[in-house]
């Protein structure tokens, strides 16, 4: 039997590990690298977003390497770790695995590969491919990369990007709570004017999540010289909480889809594990569900049913799994057997038994019930599952969050049966009933 610590180290290995790390002929992509390397080329690329988890992701390697090999030089081969690596999946919407993906002659339109799993299924689409980037050649046709034209790139607010000075600096990103992306610019820098319009984008898409500013570093040399920038455009990434002004470099592309990918990934990074809070009045229960995307809430068995050892072993386990997937940013409720009979109602759990789970979705009412066991496995398939949309979801009954009762929260302690009280019957006469009994058996 696995220990808990060899389950998180087996759980750790799964989600660094790269299928195709030393194939030649694979070329492992994640978010730094994706733009530059398949939306920015003129090549064609065939792109697999696979889990190392996945069986028919294992089974796809050996097809997938032979067909890597057989177009090499006339077409690019890319896999993407898209369990390490979400913030990609959910940009081309990947819902199960493995899923390939053709960047051919419209880059912003990648065409799914749906035909065989073989080398040679795969080889035949990639030459119709091929064929189609030379007729649109030969019509004068321009292949689309990722550096989007102004009409089809969306345009960000202005309003979005936090302009700061040498004044302002310390109090806005030095003392703040938030992560930061704050570009040192020269009003007359081509490729600073260039840049505008992706950074503009980047900040509304991240709104709420990273904040991105920008400093005139011609104007306000105090900041600038602090952190030493000697050309321009030059990008800082102040880390969450960095009371002490610690600023790393951006290493990320210039698109905007580049700087989202790069910020998601360091705010995954960087995102401390979610707490597993007790639900004990509707407040709890609408933080952790309308504030965050989903929420993960938890039926652990009453008290008497299983005492503090076993809930705690049960609460551990949610607290791995949480900190596993912190990078989703969902929330992680439980609440005890029976006590919120109003919520455990609205997701359809009476018939499951204890202990349950299920995942909600409050912008849609909608939520899933964990079929499989609840151990850091069976927990962390299930969370997986739901995060690239597998699985099936039912309607929250009443189309609302259910009503919450307060009560107190657990105070730590094993389960206590309520005392029963001594009945002293020494002040009770029994005479009038003795005499009773005695009239009734003369009756008789």
């Amino acid at each position: 039997m696995f220990s808990v610590q060899a389950l998180i180290l087996l759980s750790f290995l799964s989600s660094a590990f790269a299928f195709y790390e030393n194939n030649k002929d694979v070329v492992e992509l994640n978010p730094t690298t994706f733009s530059s390397r398949v939306l920015d080329s003129d090549e064609i690329w065939i792109v697999e977003f696979y889990a190392p988890w996945c069986g028919h992701c294992q089974a796809l390697v050996s097809e997938y390497s032979k067909m890597a090999a057989a177009v090499k030089g006339l077409v690019k081969v890319g896999a993407v770790n898209a369990d390490q690596h979400q913030s990609l999946g959910q940009k081309y919407e990947i819902r199960g695995f493995p899923t390939l993906k053709i960047f051919g002659v419209n880059k912003n339109k990648p065409k799914d590969y749906s035909g065989p799993r073989t080398a040679q299924g795969m080889v035949d689409e990639l030459f119709k491919e091929l064929k189609n980037q030379v007729q649109a050649k030969l019509s004068g046709k321009k292949s689309s990369s990722g550096d989007e034209s102004k009409s089809s790139r969306k345009e960000g607010d202005p309003k979005d990007v936090i302009e700061l000075t040498d004044s302002n600096f310390q109090e806005t990103v030095i003392e703040s709570n938030d992560m930061w992306l704050v570009e040192f610019y020269a009003p007359w820098c081509g490729h600073c004017q260039r840049l505008a319009p992706h950074w503009q984008e980047a900040a509304t898409e991240l709104k709420g999540k990273v904040k991105l500013g920008a400093l005139d570093a011609t104007v306000h040399t105090i900041m600038s010289n602090k952190y030493n920038v000697k050309g321009f455009p030059t990008i800082k990434f102040f880390p969450q909480g960095s009371k002490d002004g610690t600023a790393e470099e951006y290493d990320g592309g210039r698109t905007a889809s580049d700087i989202v990918s790069w910020a998601l990934e360091k705010l995954a990074e960087f995102t401390p594990a979610p707490e597993v809070e007790q639900v004990t009045n509707a407040a709890i229960l609408k933080k952790a569900c309308e504030e965050q995307p989903l929420c993960v809430i938890s039926f652990l068995p009453h008290i008497l049913d299983c005492q503090s050892a076993c809930r705690n072993e049960y609460i551990d386990i949610l607290k791995q799994v949480g900190n596993r997937f912190r990078k989703n940013r969902w929330g992680w409720i439980w609440a005890e057997a029976i006590v919120q009979p109003h919520l455990e109602d609205a997701l359809g759990i009476g018939g499951f038994g204890y202990p349950a789970m299920a995942v909600v979705n409050a912008r849609k009412m909608k939520y899933s019930v964990l079929r499989g066991a609840f151990s850091y496995d069976g927990i962390s398939e299930f969370i997986r599952a739901v995060s690239v949309g597998r699985g099936s979801s039912s309607p929250i009954k009443g189309a609302q969050l259910p009503q919450i009762i307060d009560t107190e929260p657990w105070d730590g302690k094993d389960g206590q049966l309520p005392v029963e009280e001594d009945i002293d019957l020494s002040d009770v006469d029994l005479s009038d009933e003795e005499t009773d009994a005695t009239r009734d058996k003369s009756e008789l």
